[in-house]
């Protein structure tokens, strides 16, 4: 999620000990997790029967990882990682929660029965991960930097570099890693083709501007390029407000009641990040109700759109971006 918890990391001397009794437990069956390890140590897929390959070596965020055979034990420490795990058919043995959700967001958690959470993206839980005994481990460095080596030593890790709007390449990253990388690539290919054909049918629509608003707790968001919904809006040709072209930031901009003015436009899609202690919806309830945003020209035109949070901002993955151009189809009435 583009807002993560800040939370203190660390190890107590119990974790350590049970994270080593678990490797010691594992090694006769698995290989080395450690990416500098030679590659002849058999993974525990090979071990246990599965078909064994060349190792192969990923280059990543924090290095090389070398992954012997298919990995059949994932452990996935994104949101957006568990939809391209997902997407590529591989359901993990571990991953951390939905940002929100219980623990999972609606549009995956048919898919997500009986995955054991790991956690949360801020602070994965490195017993449990180091329980479920992975033969793969799938994070992010701006996430987990400070655990890598830690997670490193419990099977092959593999850290993209960022988020934001890096899904895609970080799909591809992962779906190497996980020896399916032409599958990989022809699911990112048939989303560009999407994006391609939206584009091509949506005609004079795209002279449109649009906003796209978030609240949250005590705060309104005007989400920009630099986002989920703004890299794809950014490939379907979709254009924002003049009045929004001078922020300095391409992320977001924070904006008071009074500023609301800023975010009117031919079309608006808002969303609210709700995680259950009603300080989202709370937001959301006071800025609609307030006269200036019904004062919108947008308002007035039945043009401002509520759509789902998960899907259009905070999953971050290939199947809410697959879901969010549903949606745009119909919004723009162009036949798929």
């Amino acid at each position: 999620m583009l807002s993560a918890r800040k939370k203190k990391w660390g190890w107590t001397a119990s974790s350590v000990l049970l994270v080593l009794a678990v490797l010691l437990s594992g090694c006769g069956n698995s290989g080395s997790g450690n990416s500098g390890s030679d590659s002849s140590n058999a993974s525990p897929s090979a071990s246990n029967g599965q078909a064994s390959a060349e190792a192969r070596t990923i280059k990543h965020a924090m290095g090389e990882a070398k992954i012997q055979g298919t990995p059949q034990r994932v452990v996935v420490l994104t949101n957006e990682g568990t939809e391209a795990l997902l997407a590529l058919g591989v359901k993990p043995v571990g991953a951390v929660k939905s940002w929100t959700g219980d623990p999972w967001y609606k549009h995956i958690a048919s898919d997500m029965e009986g995955v054991t959470v790991v956690g949360e993206e801020s602070q994965p839980n490195l017993e449990v991960i180091a329980s479920l005994k992975p033969d793969l481990i799938i994070g992010n460095k701006l996430r987990q930097e400070k655990v890598y080596e830690q997670l490193d030593a419990i099977a092959p890790t593999v850290f993209s570099e960022t988020l934001r709007g890096a899904w895609q390449d970080n799909f591809l990253l992962y779906a190497d890693a996980l020896g399916k990388k032409a599958e990989g690539e022809k699911i990112i290919a048939d989303y560009d083709a999407r994006t391609a054909d939206f584009k091509a049918k949506v005609g004079d629509k795209l002279n449109q501007r649009v906003s796209v608003v978030r609240f949250m707790a005590g705060k309104t968001r005007i989400y920009l390029e630099d986002t989920f919904t703004g890299v794809a809006f950014s490939k379907l040709g979709i254009k924002r407000p003049d009045s929004q072209s001078h922020y300095k930031d391409t992320f977001v901009e924070e904006i008071t009641k009074e500023r609301l003015p800023e975010v009117d436009a031919d079309l608006l899609f808002y969303f609210t990040y709700e995680t259950g202690d009603g300080k989202g919806t709370a937001m959301e309830q006071e800025m609609l109700n307030d006269p200036l945003w019904k004062s919108l020209s947008v308002v007035k035109n039945g043009k401002a759109i509520r759509v789902d949070d998960a899907i259009w901002n905070t999953a971050g993955g290939v199947i809410a971006a697959n879901l969010m151009l549903d949606e745009l189809y119909k919004i723009y009435g162009i036949e798929a």
